[in-house]
């Protein structure tokens, strides 16, 4: 009777751990004390992101194409400050992705945890996005930047663009193939670039 009753308490004590598992795995338990999960593919390996609801937007009447850019992590909270670890899911995601020459505006809306920043960079021919070496300090060199949004609830640089906030710059860009990225520490190892196309149509 106890063998009996001692297989089953094993068996029973198993069956959870593997679901507990199973839900660490797919991202079931959310996230982040607050949002909506964002749709699956929004996030990486399958899991969902949870959105801190913005506090401030970008002006209606920016000028030129406007796009706009999710900034996102996952696993966070307001709590963490420190720099962010290797191996954490963030993401970086823009709309459109395919603007016209000229006047482009891009509203970077931080529905994340930690602090972020936007930097738009020229991409080399051949390269693809996601393809650079992040030094020492974790960041990716930004010779011939062409602007970035890194302030909170206000246009161009600043000191980052913090949880809930959007931060927005316009530039004028020619034909040609853009990486758009947070270069704070770790954030682009950890997943926030993305490739822009500026068309000449």
């Amino acid at each position: 009777m106890t063998t009996a009753r001692t297989l089953t308490t094993l068996a029973l004590v198993s069956a959870l751990t593997a679901l507990a598992v199973a839900g660490c795995a797919t991202g079931a338990t959310p996230i982040g004390p607050a949002g909506p999960p964002v749709p699956m593919g929004m996030g990486t390996g399958g899991s969902a992101y949870h959105y801190a609801p913005l506090t401030c937007s970008a002006p209606g009447d920016l000028p030129g194409h406007t796009v706009t850019v999710l900034l996102g992590d996952m696993g966070m909270t307001r709590m963490m400050t420190d720099t962010a670890p290797l191996g954490t899911h963030m993401m970086l995601r823009a709309t459109p992705v395919t603007v016209p020459a000229g006047t482009v505006s891009l509203a970077a809306e931080n529905m994340g945890w930690r602090t972020h920043e936007l930097v738009v960079l020229p991409l080399a021919a051949g390269a693809s996005a996601g393809q650079r070496i992040p030094s020492a300090d974790g960041k990716v060199d930004e010779a011939g930047s062409l602007g970035e949004a890194s302030a909170s609830c206000a246009a161009g640089a600043g000191a980052g663009i913090t949880a809930a906030t959007v931060g927005w710059t316009t530039l004028t860009l020619a034909p040609g193939r853009y990486e758009l990225v947070c270069n704070l520490a770790n954030h682009y190892a950890d997943g926030m670039h993305q490739e822009l196309d500026v068309t000449a149509g």
